[in-house]
């Protein structure tokens, strides 16, 4: 039987308590649910293939033209869309990350540059990462907050290396699905240098947990780039009750402040208390946490129904870390509460 290489695994085992997904602690929001239920009969109908009134309210809600964004069925189906779309020969991705990059560029055959960033700095993207960008790259790939580290990338080296990849033709795919996250996201943003080579990947399944629904978009500096994609991949890629849900979770604005609220708050009570429990946590700006120690955590946790992920398929980590999301306070207690139990026996 195949095994997940990602969090979220419920289906096959008894899970009460999934730290292994990064989704939002609050839940879909009720309005959402709302407009769900409210036009299950409008299911029944092909969906619109040009995603119109959704764009238009992420046109709103971005302030950027209809014409540069394109939706997708999640942003894991943008990166294959755009690597497709694109064919770069060459790309640079950084190590550790998100696994997909990867995954997708080597099924059409990419050369791929890999950027290690060193545990003695804090798993963060300095600016060595411009030496790796030169005329022979295609395509460079680079998550903020990066997943499973938490990491922003600071933004006067993010705008470095804009203008690097735009000076070397290189395109820029700035994955932010987890910028909703974070306390100052608008300062960090690519969004603040947006130029033609840049993509910026976004997603409705972290911040408003409609990760069943399937929904994620890109953001394109260049209209023609935009249009190109949205000729590549299945004519009917949104699924109508995601685009009804996409389009009344962007009304959401109270939701998103109280999200950046909670997640901050919590993600200090959680650092604090593995810190106690004498486990090396690193620093994140994110809705989770990546932390080290020597115990079999993941299994010790899952005699608890207790579910969080074990980082031992990252490329640059061991099976000695481990990534957490940050949940509710009664969440966190009991995740807390297991890992003393854990210590303790």
């Amino acid at each position: 039987m195949a095994v997940s290489e990602h969090g979220g695994d419920i289906y096959s085992r008894v899970i009460e308590y999934d730290f292994s997904a990064n989704l939002n602690p609050l839940g879909m929001p009720e309005s959402v649910k709302n407009a769900l239920k409210n036009t299950v009969n409008d299911w029944e109908s092909y969906p619109d293939p040009l995603c119109r009134k959704l764009i238009s309210a992420l046109s709103d809600f971005e302030k950027i033209p209809a014409e540069n964004i394109v939706c997708g069925n999640g942003a894991a189906d943008m990166i294959y869309r755009i690597i497709a779309a694109l064919n770069p020969q060459k790309a640079v991705i950084s190590a550790p990350t998100f696994s997909e990059y990867e995954k997708a560029l080597k099924q059409i055959g990419s050369q791929i540059k890999k950027h290690y960033l060193s545990e003695e700095n804090q798993f963060l993207i300095d600016d060595s990462i411009l030496k790796n960008l030169d005329s022979s790259i295609d395509m460079l790939f680079l998550c903020s907050p990066n997943n499973p580290t938490g990491r922003t990338i600071n933004p006067d080296l993010l705008e470095q290396i804009c203008e690097k990849c735009l000076e070397e033709n290189i395109i820029f795919v700035c994955d932010e699905c987890f910028m909703p996250f974070v306390s100052e996201a608008e300062s960090r943003s690519v969004r603040n240098f947006l130029n033609e080579n840049i993509i910026i990947l976004k997603a409705f399944t972290k911040i408003f947990a409609m990760a069943g629904i399937r929904l994620g978009y890109a953001v394109f500096g260049s209209k023609q780039i935009a249009e190109i994609l949205c000729k590549t991949g299945q004519f009917w890629s949104v699924s109508t009750p995601a685009q009804i849900a996409g389009t009344a979770a962007l009304r959401e604005k109270e939701y998103l402040k109280k999200t950046a609220e909670l997640i901050a708050a919590e993600r200090n009570f959680l650092t604090l208390e593995l810190q106690k429990a004498v486990f090396t946590v690193y620093p994140s700006e994110a809705n989770f946490l990546l932390f080290r120690c020597g115990l079999p955590l993941d299994k010790l946790l899952l005699k608890e129904k207790i579910a969080i992920r074990n980082c031992g398929n990252f490329e640059g980590l061991n099976e000695n870390y481990y990534r957490i999301a940050v949940r509710n306070h009664g969440e966190n207690l009991a995740l807390i509460s297991a890992v003393r139990r854990a210590l303790d026996g």
